[in-house]
C-alpha cells in the first residue's frame, strides 16, 4: 500500500477516563484515582446498569461499566451515585471550550460526550510539537477539572482512534503511524475489538475464514465488496489504516451506515402484545431520525434479549424489503414479522431496532395500487414538525399511555438517564 498520497495530519482522539464517575468525584471532592466510585443508572432498580466505574472500583471490586447494581458488593469504601446527565453535558462543553484554547473550534469534532477528535495541524509555532501539545491539553484538563484522559494520535482520524482504543487507554498516550498498522493492528482478534466492526459483521467475516484484521487487509477486495457492498470496501481500507474523512465533515455524508435504538426494559415483558408497544415507540424514534437526515433504508433488524431466567437465548435477525422506506409503520410491521418468526415466548428484557442499507431520499416512489402512499409519506414529517415545535410528547400514540409504554417516562430523561 502506498501511503505517500494519504493524509499525514497530527490528529488526536482524546477520551475522558471514567467520565461520569470522574465528574461525580469532582462534584463531591473525591479522588477518582484512589476511591472506588460507580455511577448507577437507577438506585430503585436492582438490575440497573453501572454506567461508569473508577479505576479503583475495577481493581478492588472488579466492577466495570455494564455490570449490574446487584453485583456491587456492600462495602463502606464504595461510593455510588446516580447520573446527572445535564451536569455531565455541561462538563463536556466546558472541556471542549478548554481544548478550543489550543485550536480553532472547527478543528474539534465532538464524537461523544466524553470523546473528541482534534486536528493539531498548524499549532507548532504556538504550542510546539503536536505530541507535546496533546499532552499539555491532557494536563490542562486534569488541572482544571481533575478528570484524567487518554490520547491516541495518528495521521488520520481512524488511526488516532485505533491508537486510543487499543493502546493509550492502558498507557495514557499512544502515537501510531501508517507503518505501525501491520504490527499493531493486523494481529488484532476477535475482530469486534476493532472500531467499526460489530458482532454481526465479525460473524460474517469469520464465516469467510477471516479472523484477524490482517486477514481483512490481505483478503480479496472484490470478495469483501460482494459480501458487504460498500462496507466491504471500507473494511478493507480501514484494515490498512486508510481514512480520508476530515474533521468538521458531517458524519452523515459518509460514515452513517444505520439508524437504530436499543432499550433496556425496566421489567420483564412476557407477551408479544407488551413488546409490540415498546417496538412501536422505538420505530417512531428511529424513523424520525432517519427522516431528519434525509435517508431511506431497506434492511431492517430486530434484536431481543430475554431475561436471565429464560431457557433460551435471544435473537438478532434482519429482513431486506424491496422498496427503501422511512415510514414508521413499515419499519414497525417488519419488526413484528421478525418478532412473530423468532420470538420464543420468553420474557424480553432488552430490545433493539435498526435500519441499514441506506440511501438518500431523493423522491417519493408512488405505487399505482397504493393510493394512500403519498398521504402516509407526508404524515411522518408532519408529526416530526409538530414534535419539534411543541415537544416530543405533544403527539403520542395511544399505546404509549398503557402500562407497557416507556416513551413518556423516557422523555423526562436525558440520554436515557436521569437528567
Amino acid at each position: 500500500m502506498d501511503y505517500n498520497s494519504m493524509p499525514h495530519r497530527p490528529i488526536i482522539c482524546i477520551d475522558m477516563k471514567s467520565f461520569y464517575a470522574s465528574c461525580m468525584a469532582m462534584l463531591h471532592g473525591l479522588d477518582i484515582m484512589t476511591m472506588p466510585i460507580a455511577v448507577v443508572a437507577n438506585f430503585n432498580q436492582p438490575g440497573s446498569v453501572v454506567l461508569a466505574a473508577s479505576p479503583m472500583m475495577k481493581e478492588r471490586f472488579h466492577i466495570k461499566t455494564g455490570n449490574r447494581r446487584y453485583e456491587i458488593p456492600h462495602h463502606p469504601d464504595i461510593r455510588l451515585f446516580e447520573p446527572k446527565m445535564s451536569f455531565f453535558i455541561e462538563m463536556s462543553m466546558m472541556i471542549t471550550k478548554l481544548i478550543a484554547n489550543y485550536v480553532p473550534l472547527d478543528c474539534i469534532h465532538v464524537y461523544s460526550v466524553d470523546e473528541s477528535f482534534v486536528d493539531l495541524t498548524g499549532t507548532e509555532k504556538l504550542w510546539g510539537a503536536p505530541e507535546e501539545t496533546a499532552k499539555e491539553i491532557q494536563r490542562a484538563i486534569m488541572d482544571q477539572f481533575s478528570i484524567p484522559s487518554a490520547v491516541g494520535m495518528g495521521p488520520n482520524m481512524l488511526i488516532s482512534k485505533l491508537a486510543l482504543d487499543l493502546e493509550s487507554k492502558k498507557t495514557g498516550f499512544a502515537k501510531w503511524s501508517y507503518e505501525d498498522i501491520p504490527t499493531k493492528l493486523w494481529p488484532l482478534k476477535p475482530l469486534s475489538k476493532m472500531w467499526g466492526i460489530g458482532k454481526q459483521i465479525e460473524a460474517r467475516l469469520n464465516a469467510m475464514g477471516i479472523h484477524t484484521v490482517g486477514g481483512i487487509a490481505n483478503a480479496d477486495l472484490k470478495e469483501l465488496e460482494k459480501e458487504f457492498g460498500i462496507i466491504g470496501n471500507q473494511l478493507y481500507h480501514h484494515a490498512w489504516g486508510i481514512d480520508l474523512s476530515t474533521i468538521g465533515e458531517p458524519i452523515l455524508s459518509k460514515g452513517q451506515i444505520s439508524f437504530g435504538q436499543g432499550q433496556m426494559l425496566m421489567r420483564d415483558y412476557p407477551t408479544r402484545k407488551e413488546i409490540s408497544v415498546v417496538l412501536l415507540e422505538m420505530c417512531e424514534d428511529v424513523m424520525r431520525r432517519t427522516r431528519d437526515a434525509g435517508f431511506v433504508g431497506r434492511t431492517i433488524s430486530l434484536g431481543v434479549s430475554y431475561s436471565k431466567q429464560a431457557m433460551t437465548k435471544g435473537f438478532y435477525r434482519s429482513k431486506t424489503i424491496s422498496t427503501p422506506t422511512n415510514e414508521t409503520m413499515v419499519l414497525y410491521r417488519t419488526c413484528l414479522e421478525l418478532l412473530d418468526e423468532h420470538f420464543a415466548g420468553e420474557p424480553a428484557r432488552q430490545l433493539s431496532v435498526r435500519i441499514t442499507n441506506l440511501e438518500r431520499e431523493r423522491s417519493i416512489q408512488l405505487d399505482l395500487f397504493d393510493e394512500h402512499k403519498l398521504k402516509r409519506q407526508l404524515l411522518g414529517p408532519t408529526m416530526d414538525a409538530i414534535r419539534a415545535k411543541y415537544g416530543a410528547t405533544s403527539i403520542m400514540r395511544a399505546a404509549s399511555f398503557t402500562t407497557s409504554g416507556t416513551a413518556i417516562k423516557r422523555n423526562s430523561l436525558l440520554g436515557g438517564h436521569l437528567a
